[in-house]
């Protein structure tokens, strides 16, 4: 048994594919099945070993923020490059989310931010919380410093 994320676009899986594996490091494109014409029908991709298979099939399925795939990094380098490469053509979001160019969602969240939220003392909890409902792209320090401020 295996369990696989799938993911539905329009036309452009393979563009989305080469993306994303390029962004994600431990990541490749493993197959492509392609139609008589040359074109893309189904892209299978590893994003840091995770599966996932990207299927052209055209319109009428348009990504939600409902799923979104969630990218933890350890430094706040990762979380600029990740966030600014990935909300490039699409649109930001609330706490860490952002939508791509393609329509998907995605978060990127620092490792320490569990952490930080996992207080046995509300006040830090609810000071994180208030910080983070305040960005879009995380700040590691900002929410660091609420934590040791509340």
């Amino acid at each position: 048994m295996s369990v696989n994320t799938f993911l539905w676009f329009d036309s452009n899986a393979e563009e989305a594919a080469t993306r994303y594996t390029a962004l994600i490091p431990n990541s490749r494109i493993s197959d492509v099945n392609r139609r008589p014409d040359g074109s893309a029908f189904i892209v299978s991709i590893e994003l840091d070993g995770h599966p996932y298979t990207l299927m052209n099939g055209g319109p009428g399925h348009p990504f939600t923020d409902a799923a979104s795939i969630q990218v933890i990094v350890d430094t706040q380098a990762e979380v600029d490059r990740l966030w600014d490469d990935l909300v490039d053509g699409g649109e930001p979001g609330p706490c860490g989310w952002l939508t791509d160019r393609y329509g998907l969602s995605w978060q990127v969240v620092p490792a320490t931010l569990p952490t930080l939220m996992d207080s046995a003392n509300p006040t830090k909890t609810a000071a994180v919380a208030a910080a983070l409902q305040s960005m879009s792209k995380l700040d590691i320090k900002v929410l660091q410093d609420a934590y040791d401020n509340a």
